[in-house]
């Protein structure tokens, strides 16, 4: 029985890596797409949420949300948009390491809040992990000047993650009840039909001319990517899923550095590895304590 246990945790943790892995791929995309980061959004969630209406019809997943969980869900579609919009914008002021990074404030954020919401003893070992992340972001900044694109850029990191970590701490509350696609589907919709009007305010064929990148961020960075976060909830505390997730930018900054040849500072360097030293140690204690 303990042999089957850790194979599942195994396979549980190699799922959110891949999770993690394709929904880094937002922020060289974001890099690469020149067009308004609203723009692009809504593109990328109109097409997500084509292609998991698609594909939930296709594994006849019920779209169905019970009333009483309506408003929550629209919500947490909001908070979404809000979290795309500043993140898109905050890679657009800096590079994918600063605009990766600064989102990393989640997990901190997360950690304080989970406790609250969900009415649970607050450990200590994740003030302790928060603190490793926020010095990590600390070392991001090269000087802290409000003029600085970079200052802003984080400022917008951190806003990004702050929407990121309500969102998912409403869909913690209900993602047992329901499947991850359908979830993702609604979240997708609600943040194409709130940017659908930029699309009147742009030259379509700047949009055609750029559909690859566009589609490769709705169909894997989204429509799988997150998919795949979402059904992690059913197997990792949020604050767990937050801090595992932290390993995402540094997945993200190697593809910066492959596609993007934006090579990271030193500070940034050391930032991301105080960042990932909080992924491990995370890591261990959540397969112990799902194994012991």
């Amino acid at each position: 029985m303990s042999s089957f246990k850790n194979k599942s945790q195994i396979g549980h943790l190699l799922e959110i890596n891949l999770a993690m892995l394709l929904i880094s791929t937002s922020g060289a995309l974001g890099r690469y797409i020149t067009l308004n980061p609203m723009v692009t959004i809504g593109v990328r969630a109109l097409l997500a949420c084509l292609l998991l209406y698609l594909y939930c019809s296709y594994k006849k997943i019920s779209f169905h949300i019970h009333r009483k969980d309506r408003l929550l869900i629209f919500t947490s579609g909001v908070f979404l948009c809000i979290h795309w919009g500043t993140y898109f914008y905050a890679l657009q002021l800096s590079n994918v390491a600063i605009g990766m990074l600064s989102l990393f404030t989640y997990p901190v954020i997360t950690a304080f809040l989970e406790p609250f919401v969900f009415k649970k003893k607050f450990e200590k070992t994740h003030l302790l992990l928060a603190l490793l992340v926020l010095f990590g972001v600390y070392y991001l900044a090269p000087n802290i000047n409000v003029e600085s694109s970079y200052t802003k850029a984080i400022g917008l990191g951190i806003l990004s993650a702050f929407f990121y970590a309500l969102r998912n701490l409403i869909l913690k509350k209900k993602g047992g009840k329901y499947n991850g696609s359908s979830l993702m589907f609604y979240q997708v919709a609600i943040t194409g039909i709130v940017l659908s009007p930029t699309l009147f305010f742009v030259d379509i064929s700047l949009v055609f001319g750029q559909w690859k990148p566009l589609l490769t961020l709705a169909l894997l960075t989204t429509a799988i990517g997150h998919t795949l976060f979402l059904k992690s909830f059913k197997n990792f505390s949020i604050t767990s899923a937050s801090i595992l997730g932290s390993i995402q930018p540094v997945y993200g900054i190697i593809l910066g550095v492959l596609f993007l040849d934006e090579i990271p500072s030193f500070r940034t360097v050391i930032g991301g590895l105080l960042i990932l030293s909080s992924v491990v140690i995370e890591s261990i204690r959540s397969f112990k304590k799902k194994t012991s």
